[in-house]
């Protein structure tokens, strides 16, 4: 294989080893070598142990200062990957060693090796869209010759910026959620039963599950508040709530004079998937993330708010189909909207069904697909794919 494709991650984090592994593998298949470049994380991301690893990859040392609270990295580029057919950077401005490789593609001009991004185009989630960081990214990400953008919510930003939609790639970020689908499908009644028991659940079908880190941008006062309201307007409501965090205290606290809620900790595997099928629904009125890909993955349409600092992948989430966006963030809106829903059985049916039929869409395999052939036509359309063997 001639043709050679750099990825330059600052680190490899575990939940993207199998996504770079399968897409070795696709790439192989057309003649392309994918060289991954990654460093270590820096120590304040050491404490959250979470990077993976891959015996292929290219592992380098990163160099890490740190201005204004925040880590600025330099990741020195190996001489093996000087040569690459096609570079492909992580859209962060705090990354330094981006910026000579953009200026040495301006330099060389036509005919040189292509640039491309992979990230999400803005910060979805600042409290400043307007501040110096928004605007020096927007005007970096003109700089490259392709990207690589996490879902449609990217690529519509990136069309408004003035960047060419044929030199976009949508890739749907996903992860793999079916080994949990699987999970799913066989928990059995009996075990069902137990948790219904365990829980004192008897034989309500109002159950619904929130899932999750537990910080302030999940709106936990906005979700306790209407649960309240729920459970008033439901008698037979639960709240299954999974997860920990900063936010974790406060939950538990509530929970002590609510016997219909349900504080359970972190679950994982069979535990995890058993208490979503317990559920209906999934209440989430804050940052919506990846998660939703488990809440498809279990047939649970999931209920937000609008103007919550979500991730790209709220696009995903189709108001009225697969579940319910929010505009208006008062807890006796977002209560009556789930209470409203929870009584439709018809509505709430069709909501499930597209939910499973989502989660076919959203898969780690499409995402795959979908960034190989960006590889691909990015490649060709640079004339670089000249060279690869047949």
């Amino acid at each position: 294989m001639n043709t050679k494709v750099a990825i330059l991650q600052h680190r490899l984090l575990h939940y993207r080893v199998d996504f770079f592994q399968r897409l070795h593998d696709e790439l192989a298949r057309h003649g392309v070598e994918l060289m991954l470049v990654h460093g270590q994380a820096s120590a304040a991301e050491a404490v959250r142990k979470d990077e993976g690893h891959l015996p292929w990859a290219t592992r380098v040392r990163n160099r890490f200062l740190g201005v204004a609270g925040k880590d600025l990295i330099w990741q020195p580029l190996p001489r093996s990957a000087r040569d690459a057919d096609l570079c492909v950077m992580i859209q962060e401005n705090r990354v330094l060693s981006n910026y000579p490789l953009i200026l040495r593609r301006w330099l060389a001009g036509a005919g040189a090796p292509p640039l491309a991004f992979w990230g999400h185009g803005r910060n979805f989630q600042t409290t400043a869209p307007s501040g110096w960081r928004e605007r020096w990214k927007s005007l970096m990400l003109r700089q490259v010759d392709w990207w690589f953008a996490y879902t449609s919510m990217t690529v519509d930003h990136l069309r408004a910026s003035g960047f060419a939609a044929d030199r976009i790639s949508n890739l749907n970020n996903a992860i793999d959620v079916s080994a949990f689908r699987r999970q799913i499908e066989a928990v059995p009644e009996a075990e069902l039963a137990r948790w219904r028991t365990d829980l004192g659940l008897g034989d309500s079908q109002c159950i619904a599950v929130f899932c999750g880190s537990m910080y302030p941008e999940k709106k936990l006062d906005l979700l306790l508040a209407a649960a309240d309201r729920i459970r008033a307007a439901q008698p037979d409501f639960h709240l299954l709530m999974i997860g920990d965090g900063p936010g974790a205290a406060e939950v538990r606290a509530a929970a002590a004079s609510r016997p219909w809620l349900h504080v359970l900790g972190v679950r994982k595997g069979a535990d995890k998937a058993a208490l979503f099928r317990l559920a209906c629904v999934q209440l989430n009125p804050g940052l919506v993330g990846l998660h939703v890909l488990d809440a498809f993955s279990a047939g649970l349409p999931m209920i937000t708010t609008a103007r919550a600092l979500h991730s790209p992948e709220i696009a995903y989430l189709q108001g009225g189909t697969t579940g319910l966006v929010i505009d208006d963030d008062r807890p006796e809106a977002y209560a009556e909207a789930v209470s409203l829903l929870l009584r439709d059985a018809s509505r709430l049916q069709a909501m499930r069904a597209a939910c499973l039929e989502a989660a076919g869409r959203y898969t780690l395999d499409n995402m795959v697909s979908n960034f190989a052939r960006g590889v691909l036509d990015c490649l060709e359309r640079h004339g670089r794919l000249g060279r690869r063997s047949t």
